[in-house]
C-alpha cells in the first residue's frame, strides 16, 4: 500500500518545480514509510511513497517504461489481486518483466490494453498513469472505492493525490470550505465525487478520469447492475462460499507478515476461519487481533451492543487455532489529545466516528508492531444486510437513507441537539440536503421487471448502503490504517461477490429469518455455534465514565478559551453538558463533545477559509 501524488501542466516546465512535488509527496510518509520517489518530465511530475508488501526489493515507484514515442509512467497505490494471471497473459504477449511486483504488471497491462486495463483488474487501487506518447493523464480508482484518490483542476492541467492534504501542500490549492463543503461535513452522508474542499474532487468508485490538452473526460467502467437472480438458495449459498474462498486466497498473497482483525462477529470470524484453512495448507498459523477496553464494572448491554466481543473472539481462536492478541485500551489513551490530532490529520476532516476512530487508530498502531497486512470484514453488513435497521419495517418504508432514519434524525435535523440549529436548518438546510442526496442516489437504479414493490424497496435499501454508507466506512478504514503504515484488505469487497449478492432477492438474503442469512449459511461448517448464533453488535466503545469526564474537561477548556470551534455549536447547551455529571451525559452530548474537539483540532491544523452563504 502506498500514497501517490502528481502534477500535470501543459504550459509550465515541471522539471523546475520539483520542490512542490516533493512537498506533496512528503505529506504521505505515513502511508508509505519504506521509501519514496519522484519522476519529472517537462509536462508531468509524479510522486510516490511506498509501503512495501510485494517484491520488497525492486517494486519501486514511480515506475517508467521508455517507448519510442515517449515515456509511460505510473504512480500506483493498492494491490491487484489477480496480478499473477495478468502477468502470465502478458508474457504470452511478449512482455518482459524486471520485477515480481504487481505494479509492473499494471504498467505493462496499460501498455498492452490501454484504458481497458480497468476492466481486467481485481483489487483495491488508485493510480495515475502519465502517457507521454499522447500527453494524457489517466486517473483510475477501484470499483468499490477502497483506495482514495483526489484531484484539483488548474488553469493548464491538474494536481492529484491520495489525500486532500497532499493537494493542499501545493501552492495552487487553497484550504477553502464553502457552503456545499459544510453540508458534506455536517450532513454525515457522503456524495461520491465530492470533496469538502472547494475546487477539489474525488475520483468516483469504478471510474477513470482522463486529462489531456483537449479537456477532461470521466468514464464509469463499473457500477452495480440490476439482473434477475437465477440460482436457488442452496446454489446461492454455495456460490457465496466459493467467491469468499477465492477472494480470501487472493488477498493472502504478500511478502510480509499478515493477520486478521477479529471481533467475534460473523464477518471477521468467517474470514479468520477461511484464512486459517488457507494458511494451514501452506504450514502457517494466522495471527488475530481483537480490541477491547478497560471497564470499571460489569458490561452494560444497550440497543447497539447486546454482548461483548471477547468471549466470541476466544471461541473462534480456539476453534481455528490462531496466534491471538487482545489489544486493551484505557480511557486515557482514547481521550489523549495527540491521538485525536493524529486521527483528524489522517482524515483531513473534523467529523468522523468520534471515539471509534481513536480506538481504531490505536488498534491499528498496535497491530502494526506485528503485521503489515490485515484482513477485515468491512462491507459485510452492507452486502449481506446486517445492520439492525435492515429488518425494521418502520425504517424500510421511509424514502431516506436508512441509517439517518434509524438514528431518529428525521424529523430532527441532526444527530446532536448541541450543534447550532440556525446553521443546520437555515444556512446549510441539512434536511433538504439529505432529501436531495437520497433522490439523486436512487435515481439511477433500474427497476427489475416483475419485481414486487417490497423487493424493489429493499433493493433500493441495499443500494444506498453500498453506494453511500460503504464509502464512508472504507474511507475511515483506509485513513486510520494508513496513518500507521498498515495495509487493511477487505475480501468481502470483491466486486464479484458484491455484484452477485446485490441481485439476490431480499427473501433469500433473510431466508432463515435472521440478518446475513447467506453469509451465515455459507460458513456454517467452519465456525463454532455460539458465533453463528450471535446477533449483530456494532463496533465497541468504552463505558468508562472517566473518558466522558476527560472529554468534558477538554471541552471546558475550549469554552473558556473561546475557541472558534465553539461558534458552530449551541454554546449554552454545550456549556451545560460540559458542567454536568459524567454519568448523566447523554449519547448525543458525548458525541457533541467529540465533534467539537475534532473541529477544534481541524481548524488549528488546516486554518481553512470558511465561506458560508
Amino acid at each position: 500500500m502506498c500514497g501517490i501524488a502528481g502534477w500535470i501542466d501543459f504550459q509550465l516546465d515541471l522539471e523546475r518545480e520539483l520542490p512542490a512535488l516533493r512537498a506533496m509527496t512528503e505529506t504521505m510518509v505515513c502511508r508509505g514509510p519504506d521509501s519514496g520517489g519522484t519522476w519529472v518530465s517537462r509536462g508531468a511530475a509524479l510522486g510516490h511513497r511506498r509501503l512495501a508488501v510485494i517484491d520488497l526489493e525492486t517494486g519501486l515507484q514511480p515506475m517508467v517504461v521508455e517507448t519510442p514515442d515517449g515515456p509511460v509512467a505510473l504512480t500506483y497505490s493498492g494491490e491487484a489481486y489477480n496480478f499473477t494471471e495478468l502477468r502470465d497473459e502478458l508474457r504470452r504477449r511478449n512482455h518482459e518483466f524486471r520485477t515480481t511486483s504487481d505494479t509492473e504488471v499494471v504498467l505493462r497491462g496499460y501498455l498492452e490494453w490501454g484504458l481497458e486495463i480497468a476492466d481486467r483488474l481485481n483489487g483495491m487501487y488508485a493510480m495515475g498513469v502519465w502517457d507521454g506518447r499522447v500527453e494524457r493523464l489517466v486517473l483510475l480508482r477501484d470499483r468499490l472505492g477502497i483506495k482514495p484518490l483526489y484531484y484539483h483542476p488548474t488553469e493548464n492541467g491538474v494536481i492529484f493525490g491520495s489525500e486532500a492534504k497532499t493537494l493542499l501542500a501545493h501552492p495552487a490549492v487553497s484550504p477553502v470550505v464553502d457552503t456545499d463543503g459544510f453540508r458534506e461535513l455536517f450532513g454525515f452522508v457522503k456524495e461520491p465525487g465530492r470533496s469538502v474542499w472547494a475546487g477539489m474532487h474525488e475520483v468516483k468508485p469504478g471510474t477513470m478520469v482522463t486529462f489531456d490538452r483537449s479537456g477532461t473526460r470521466e468514464h464509469v467502467y463499473w457500477r452495480l447492475e440490476v439482473a434477475e437472480h437465477q440460482d436457488d438458495t442452496e446454489t446461492t449459498v454455495r456460490r457465496v462460499r466459493e467467491l469468499l474462498e477465492d477472494s480470501v486466497a487472493r488477498q493472502l498473497v504478500a511478502d510480509v507478515p499478515q493477520c486478521v482483525l477479529l471481533s467475534g462477529g460473523l464477518d471477521s470470524s468467517a474470514l479468520t476461519a477461511l484464512a486459517g484453512r488457507r494458511m494451514a495448507d501452506r504450514g502457517e498459523r494466522p495471527r488475530t487481533f481483537t480490541v477491547d477496553f478497560e471497564q470499571p464494572a460489569a458490561f452494560r448491554p444497550d440497543d447497539w451492543r447486546g454482548s461483548q466481543d471477547a468471549p466470541f473472539a476466544r471461541a473462534v481462536v480456539e476453534h481455528v487455532g490462531t496466534e491471538h492478541h487482545d489489544i486493551v485500551l484505557d480511557h486515557q489513551e482514547l481521550a489523549n489529545p495527540e491521538v485525536r490530532r493524529a486521527t483528524v490529520t489522517a482524515r483531513d476532516l473534523p467529523f468522523g466516528f468520534g471515539e471509534a476512530d481513536n480506538s481504531l487508530y490505536l488498534l491499528f498502531k498496535a497491530v502494526r508492531q506485528h503485521s503489515t497486512v490485515a484482513l477485515s470484514g468491512e462491507s459485510s453488513d452492507e452486502v449481506f444486510g446486517g445492520y439492525p435497521w435492515f429488518h425494521l419495517p418502520a425504517v424500510q418504508e421511509v424514502e431516506m437513507f436508512p441509517w439517518v432514519t434509524a438514528a431518529g434524525l428525521i424529523p430532527k435535523s441532526h444527530p446532536t441537539k448541541l450543534i447550532d440549529p440556525d446553521l443546520l436548518l437555515r444556512t446549510l438546510d441539512v434536511p433538504g440536503y439529505w432529501a436531495q442526496r437520497y433522490a439523486d442516489t436512487v435515481a439511477g437504479l433500474p427497476v427489475l421487471p416483475g419485481e414486487s414493490a417490497h423487493e424493489q424497496r429493499m433493493r433500493r435499501f441495499c443500494y444506498v448502503h453500498l453506494t453511500s454508507l460503504l464509502g464512508q466506512l472504507l474511507d475511515r478504514k483506509d485513513r486510520m490504517s494508513m496513518a500507521v503504515g498498515l495495509e487493511v484488505r477487505v475480501p468481502i469487497c470483491d466486486h464479484r461477490l458484491v455484484q452477485y449478492v446485490f441481485n439476490t432477492p431480499w427473501a433469500m438474503k433473510t431466508f432463515d429469518g435472521r440478518e446475513k442469512s447467506l453469509l451465515r449459511a455459507a460458513v456454517a461448517d467452519v465456525l463454532p455455534p455460539s458465533v453463528l448464533e450471535r446477533r449483530k453488535a456494532l463496533y465497541p466503545n468504552t463505558q468508562e465514565l472517566r473518558y466522558v469526564a476527560e472529554l468534558q474537561r477538554q471541552v471546558g477548556e475550549l469554552l473558556s478559551g473561546d475557541h472558534q470551534a465553539v461558534e458552530f455549536f449551541d454554546r449554552a447547551a454545550l456549556t451545560g453538558a460540559a458542567r454536568g455529571a459524567a454519568g448523566a451525559v447523554s449519547r448525543d452530548e458525548r458525541e457533541a463533545f467529540e465533534r467539537v474537539l475534532d473541529l477544534a483540532v481541524w481548524l488549528d491544523l488546516y486554518r481553512p477559509t470558511i465561506k458560508l452563504s
